[in-house]
């Protein structure tokens, strides 16, 4: 889990944020009383568009995948606005999960291309492309942890076709502060910034996924949206006539950009970038000490994040999920298993910026321990977990009879 400071908290908990209601700058007469909280959007907005080099953004969508999609749709209205026929959106196999069907939702054929050394190939991405391809959805670095480095040579192939580029900026902790994804040709980028941005990932949420566009995809962004006025004041502009309309009500997830807006002005540029420093150093650390351990299908220098490979362990009849399941008896949240789909029995590790070194040797050492435990014993880790209130799941019948109400005793 991502670092979640107190401060934060205590900033978005201020009466003056927490007790107004979210459709007060709407109602008539109402922007003056919410001029603070109309302020904070904007200023915001302003930051990330600092951070991440995009023209203009928008704090409307409530997720991460929600951020995708507004992305995607402000693509096919750029595509519509200029007469494009486009139906094809080009999706890695190192993206993440959520892409694929992302496009989907905005209507588009999603085209797949397999990566080479683990990155996107110009050569696969350029056999497909021709004017029907609306965009490329990239995550860089990728979910293998690996840096796009052929990333001038895709921006200049899409450009060829009028096609844009999307950024999942799900990973973008790995380049806070390091890289601008407006200055290396992305057009739209989404944040987690309930991730990258100091507030809870995932099942800790809610989330917040505010979107970035460069300048050629501003006029469609959601609305309404937040303005300066010559005097000083803000409010709302409604007259969007080119714009997907609302995505969201109450303006998105209000107090986890106040959470964000509040890290982002503590840390500072100088601060954003040292988390991103010490993200990939501790990622490439835990790297060094599982190199002898596991099978490192990509073994070079990672991002923020690795994956690892179970897949000698086979030959004792152990998988990456009984690693995971022992790693709970130790005291961990296991890592991501079996994702990327291109690597055979995957362990994912993202260790954050916020571990120490010696939180980092405690976890490698007792994997390493459970690893070589696997070897003479593998049953111990084939029945792990053994301390926790519930073991091992018939995880097929849970999905398919789930009970999600308990009876009344």
């Amino acid at each position: 889990m991502k670092y979640n400071p107190k401060f934060a908290e205590v900033g978005a908990s201020l009466p003056g944020f927490s007790n107004l209601h979210p459709l007060t700058a709407q109602i008539e007469g109402g922007e003056p009383l919410a001029a603070g909280s109309l302020e904070a959007i904007w200023e915001s907005e302003r930051l990330l568009q600092e951070v991440t080099g995009m023209e203009a953004f928008t704090m409307q969508p409530m997720a991460g995948a929600q951020g995708e999609l507004t992305g995607i749709l402000l693509i096919a209205a750029y595509h519509r606005s200029k007469g494009n026929r486009k139906t094809k959106v080009i999706v890695p196999d190192s993206a993440h999960g959520t892409n694929p069907a992302t496009a989907t939702m905005a209507g588009y054929e999603v085209i797949n291309i397999e990566s080479r050394d683990g990155m996107v190939d110009p050569e696969a991405l350029a056999a497909v492309l021709d004017d029907s391809v609306a965009a490329l959805m990239m995550t860089c670095p990728n979910t293998l942890g690996l840096f796009e480095r052929h990333l001038p040579e895709i921006v200049k192939l899409l450009r060829s076709v009028d096609a844009l580029l999307y950024y999942d900026g799900a990973n973008f902790n790995a380049c806070m502060g390091r890289l601008r994804t407006g200055d290396v040709g992305f057009d739209v980028v989404h944040l987690n910034l309930h991730k990258t941005m100091g507030t809870p990932h995932g099942g800790g949420g809610p989330g917040s996924g505010p979107v970035g566009v460069s300048a050629r995809l501003e006029p469609f962004l959601p609305g309404p949206r937040v303005v300066r006025h010559a005097d000083g004041s803000f409010g709302l502009k409604h007259d969007l006539p080119q714009s997907i309309g609302q995505v969201a009500p109450f303006y998105g997830n209000f107090s986890m950009y106040l959470r964000a807006l509040a890290y982002m002005l503590r840390c500072g540029g100088e601060g954003l970038a040292r988390a991103t420093t010490y993200a990939v150093l501790n990622a490439n650390y835990m790297l060094a000490r599982l190199r002898d351990h596991l099978h490192i299908p990509y073994d070079r220098i990672c991002m923020h994040e690795f994956v690892a490979s179970a897949s000698p362990l086979g030959e004792y009849g152990v998988h990456a999920l009984d690693l995971a399941k022992a790693l709970l008896d130790k005291g961990y949240h296991a890592p991501t298993i079996y994702f990327p789909l291109i690597v055979k029995e995957c362990l994912m590790f993202e260790p954050t910026e916020t571990e120490s070194r010696e939180t980092l040797d405690r976890f490698c050492d007792d994997l390493i321990a459970i690893i070589e435990r696997a070897r003479v014993n593998p049953q111990a880790i084939q029945d792990a977990p053994l301390t926790l209130p519930v073991r091992r799941l018939d995880e097929t019948r849970a999905a398919r009879s789930m009970i999600v109400t308990e009876e009344k005793s």
